[in-house]
């Protein structure tokens, strides 16, 4: 059996139709509709059930999808262990939105300069579940807000970006007091559930500012866009560019300390991927230099 059928197979689950699998995979429709085939004959029984361009699994191939995902990450281990003279194999990497756009770029350029033939795989989230599928071993490691709590000892962490908290206004209240215009103007809130969130919150109650709520959103690019549009005033980490185009903001800074956010690198110590972890580190440090 070719693994590469296997993970053709779950590319198409994760994507829900054939179409996304053939984009993902960088092959044709037919190609990919060929190997599913393939697979069905191998095994005697219909491993996904269609419904016009989409497609979901049967029970026979939701039994396969968690199989096939294990086995898979098994034989990447395998390569890594055997690999020793270059860097060479796969990782799964999640990363916060912010992280993506503003990081993982200049990261993969240089790994891809460096070690062509190391394969990073994004996985996107939020800090909570990205630090949950390290843990479980879903990812190999992620990109992702500094825990408010204590790491297990398991984990390695390391901060990549310190990005301390600011005022953004629409651009003609630049130069006003940033407590005042918190204190006084409509106010977006960056999310209760994030753990960003939780920095603001302290600042605000340290500071004794109860803000007039109206908004409560969780995508630091949506809002920076509504402050533009003088719908409200945030409280928000200067996070790494880029920032949505055309926007003219006024950035308040603050009269208090505050704890910056922090972006870091999570990773279990004891992973078989840890080689090929070490790297990515290390050229993750190098990159953002």
């Amino acid at each position: 059996m070719d693994t590469e059928f296997l993970r053709t197979f779950v590319v198409v689950v994760e994507g829900g139709s054939i179409a996304e699998a053939a984009r993902r995979l960088s092959l044709t429709p037919a190609s990919v509709a060929l190997r599913i085939r393939t697979l069905e004959k191998e095994f005697g029984t219909p491993l996904l059930a269609r419904s016009g361009r989409t497609v979901m699994p049967t029970e026979s191939g939701r039994s396969l999808t968690e199989l096939a995902r294990s086995l898979l990450h098994d034989v990447a281990n395998l390569k890594s262990a055997l690999t020793t003279e270059t860097a060479a194999g796969e990782l799964r990497i999640g990363a916060v939105p912010t992280a993506i756009t503003g990081l993982m770029p200049k990261i993969l350029t240089t790994i891809q300069t460096s070690h062509p033939r190391l394969e990073i795989q994004i996985v996107p989230g939020q800090s909570a579940e990205l630090h949950s599928k390290v843990l479980n071993g879903e990812v190999d490691g992620a990109i992702l807000i500094e825990p408010y709590f204590p790491m297990p000892k398991s984990c390695g962490w390391a901060v990549l970006r310190e990005e301390p908290l600011q005022v953004i206004a629409p651009s003609w209240m630049l130069g006003r007091d940033a407590h005042d215009v918190l204190a006084t103007e409509t106010y977006i809130r960056y999310g209760h559930g994030v753990w960003g969130g939780r920095l603001v919150e302290n600042y605000l109650s340290r500071a004794g500012i109860r803000p007039r709520e109206r908004f409560v959103l969780s995508t630091l690019d949506a809002i920076a866009v509504m402050v533009d549009r003088g719908l409200g005033v945030s409280l928000v980490p200067d996070w790494s560019p880029p920032w949505p185009e055309g926007l003219t903001l006024a950035k308040l800074p603050l009269p208090l300390p505050t704890e910056p956010r922090r972006l870091g690198f999570l990773w279990i110590k004891g992973s078989a991927r840890i080689r090929l972890l070490r790297v990515f580190l290390e050229k993750a440090v190098a990159s953002l230099r």
